[in-house]
């Protein structure tokens, strides 16, 4: 069995729809570059109000990826 070595980098994400979503389209753009994801941990939440509502959502995210052998 072989040990596994992870690297772990930080990204936002955004989005006017939701935390959700910009969890979504964070990991989904990470991984157009990056492969062998394999976790992420919600660090951070904001938001960004205009007239008394929410506006825009941001998240920090840690994404953890294997590195290859």
């Amino acid at each position: 069995m072989s040990d596994n070595v992870y690297k772990i980098i930080e990204i936002v994400g955004s989005s006017t729809k939701g935390i959700e979503d910009a969890v979504e389209k964070a990991i989904a753009r990470a991984s157009s570059t990056i492969r062998d994801i394999r976790w992420f941990e919600v660090k951070e939440t904001r938001g960004h109000v205009e007239d008394g509502r929410v506006a825009h959502y941001q998240v920090t995210l840690r994404i953890g990826f294997h590195l290859a052998e």
